[in-house]
């Protein structure tokens, strides 16, 4: 009775090892779930559902809200989910020890008048110019991608390393009204957060519309999804280009889904328009070699890492 019972069992468990991955949970085979940021980097995943562009392609995209990076990243690092909007350097972390993911897409990069991160004055403020914030603490959230664009316009208006100076408050509520309030002289910020600090007084110092070949957030996967979803990341891709291309034609028609999706602040919500999307572009490896030179000096990595194993332009849309 028990060889009969031990031969069943490996029996079944060579029939269950024959099944095709793809023909394990095929309800899931074709569903990506991502960590979305209230930010607009992210709003075209929102208007590929609206649309039902996801669906013409045969797929399902679950968009789960998340409050923080730290968030989002927590949930890359248990496996809960297939993709994130995030950053170059985020994805670097990632990578740090074996590769994790890759970058497929930039998601949002400065156009136009359209700005990632501004570094401001608090109002009433007599700093004007970049140079005048040398030995002045600018609150960011340090050892993240805000540290990183505010050193690279620092530096490129002159201002010697030495003389850049940063507060730690990676809160950014807390940043804001610190600024706001005028116990922090000066704080970079992500838009919209920028833009409502400048109609609530604070003054413009610069934004990254000036470095726009480096600054950018991007679209990144796992590996693991990326072995075994690739149509289904390339149909992401597609719609995804699909209703950038939409928002690009004109923004004003999704104001509201904005409203609804992205945080917003009050005092800018009938001002603030969607901003311009760039399309079937990767970062270059001049931008990863940048960060990667200063993820260096910050002593965040010991090696670089190789620009091929983190980025691939395979999944842009064709």
């Amino acid at each position: 009775m028990l060889q009969k019972i031990t031969v069943f069992f490996f029996s079944f468990l060579l029939f269950c090892l024959s099944i095709p991955v793809s023909g394990l949970g095929a309800a899931k085979t074709n569903t990506l779930r991502l960590a979305l940021l209230p930010i607009p980097d992210v709003l075209p995943v929102y208007v590929a559902q609206e649309k039902g562009y996801f669906s013409e392609l045969g797929i399902s995209v679950e968009a789960l809200p998340v409050g923080s990076a730290l968030e989002r990243d927590q949930l890359m690092q248990a496996g809960r989910i297939d993709g994130m909007i995030n950053d170059i350097l985020s994805a670097a972390n990632f990578n740090r020890e074996q590769g994790r993911v890759k970058i497929v897409s930039i998601a949002r990069s400065p156009l136009g008048e359209s700005p990632l991160f501004r570094i401001l004055g608090a109002p009433g403020s007599d700093l004007k110019t970049v140079k005048g914030l040398a030995g002045i603490p600018i609150g960011i959230s340090k050892n993240t991608v805000i540290e990183y664009i505010s050193t690279r316009l620092l530096a490129a208006d002159g201002v010697a390393a030495e003389a850049i100076s940063y507060a730690s408050v990676p809160i950014l509520p807390q940043r804001l009204q610190l600024l706001l309030s005028g116990q922090l002289k000066a704080a970079a910020l992500p838009d919209p957060l920028g833009a409502s600090a400048i109609k609530a007084g604070a003054v413009e110092i610069v934004n990254d519309t000036r470095l726009s070949k480096v600054s950018a957030s991007v679209i990144t996967f796992s590996n693991e999804t990326l072995l075994h979803k690739q149509e289904v990341v390339r149909s992401f891709m597609a719609a995804w280009d699909k209703a950038a291309a939409e928002i690009n034609r004109d923004p004003a028609s999704f104001q509201n889904l904005m409203l609804q999706k992205i945080r917003v602040p009050k005092n800018i919500e009938s001002d603030f328009r969607p901003p311009p999307i760039p399309r079937k572009a990767v970062p270059t490896k001049a931008q990863w070699d940048d960060v990667m030179a200063w993820m260096l000096n910050k002593n965040i990595l010991s090696t670089p890492l190789a620009y091929e194993d983190s980025v691939t332009s395979d999944f842009l849309a064709r």
